[in-house]
């Protein structure tokens, strides 16, 4: 930046001298005299104007020099027009071509919402038949079956389980992606709720060693939400919690009165933690901070965007605290029952 060369009178308009020998009122000799007597004047500390020193010399009048300044100014005033005019234009298109590109963005963002959303209700149909056989199989419905092809078929089940979930949340990514996601508010009660998103985990929590509980104020009242998309959240908190928690470590749901408005929620783990230039990646949807083909941890990518999606369509807002290596939690306040302040 430093070599690049600053802006000057002189490069929108002639210097004075050359366009005074331009116009035919000095001679070059004259020119040449007028700057060595300024340069004199200079050495003692006196500086003068070249126009000046010529007006000294009897080499120029003052009314001539008066015309020629008066031309030189208007002469940059229409080199100073020209530019911002030029500058302008090159605004005027740039804000053009930004807009087509966040336009171009929009479409594109939007061309992926329809095909998520098209791509998961037409997996729907043949997912539902699939789920379907399997449990008449498992049922003997159509047959009696051995122990081994009964495991194999229930290993079959837990897939098509996971497959399902999936496949809703792929919907609910499309809806809250296009601004339609519809959160039915009303009385919960979110001890239980709490509950219940414990009990659907301990299993994944006991396979992995992860000691999971919850600590839960005795004074909780009911809470306004959305109660199936909140323990869908829940679930959501508590499964992330446990898949990066090591053996031996845990996973603490805690539900808090504060104040006689609001009840906070938490789910705090003891695992690996989030790097602090890495939290607003996280709740990117399909992204995964291990993006490895040989990445330890699975999942899509889609759950903490869309539970801070969800927290969102609550009015409310989720922080993260993490420190890298010593486990993370996440915080989300939620209003009592009948309260709309």
């Amino acid at each position: 930046m430093a070599d690049q060369q600053r802006l000057t009178p002189e490069m929108l308009v002639p210097r004075m001298g050359e366009y005074l020998i331009q116009k035919g009122l000095i001679s070059a000799e004259s020119l040449q005299r007028a700057l060595d007597h300024q340069q004199e004047e200079v050495s003692k500390g006196n500086p003068v104007l070249l126009g000046q020193a010529l007006i000294d010399l009897k080499l120029m009048d003052r009314a001539d020099l008066d015309q020629v300044v008066t031309e030189q100014i208007i002469h940059l005033r229409s080199a100073l027009q020209v530019a911002n005019r030029t500058l302008e234009r090159r605004v005027e298109e740039r804000t053009a071509e930004l807009q087509k590109a966040l336009e171009r963005v929009s479409e594109l963002n939007q061309l992926k919402a329809n095909f998520i959303a098209n791509i998961s209700h037409e997996l729907r149909t043949p997912l539902t038949h699939i789920k379907g056989y399997v449990e008449l199989l498992i049922s003997e419905s159509l047959g009696a079956i051995t122990e081994e092809q009964r495991h194999a078929l229930q290993v079959s089940q837990q897939s098509t389980g996971k497959l399902e979930a999936l496949i809703e949340d792929l919907i609910m990514v499309s809806l809250a992606s296009r601004g339609e996601l519809s959160i039915k508010q009303e009385s919960v009660d979110i001890r239980r709720l709490s509950n219940l998103a414990i009990k659907s985990s301990a299993n994944k929590a006991q396979e992995r060693g992860v000691h999971l509980h919850a600590v839960i104020d005795e004074n909780v009242p009911f809470i306004q939400a959305d109660a199936q998309k909140l323990v869908w959240v829940l679930g959501q908190l508590i499964d992330n919690g446990i898949k990066f928690t090591s053996s031996g470590g845990s996973v603490v749901v805690s539900i808090k009165r504060e104040g006689e408005h609001l009840v906070i929620v938490s789910v705090t783990d003891t695992g690996i933690g989030i790097p602090s230039n890495r939290l607003s990646d996280i709740f990117e949807p399909f992204h995964q901070l291990d993006g490895s083909a040989t990445r330890h941890h699975g999942g899509t990518g889609l759950g903490l965007s869309l539970v801070r999606q969800i927290i969102e369509a609550h009015g409310s807002m989720l922080e993260v605290q993490s420190t890298e290596g010593h486990g993370s939690t996440f915080k989300f306040p939620l209003l009592v029952a009948g309260d709309s302040k």
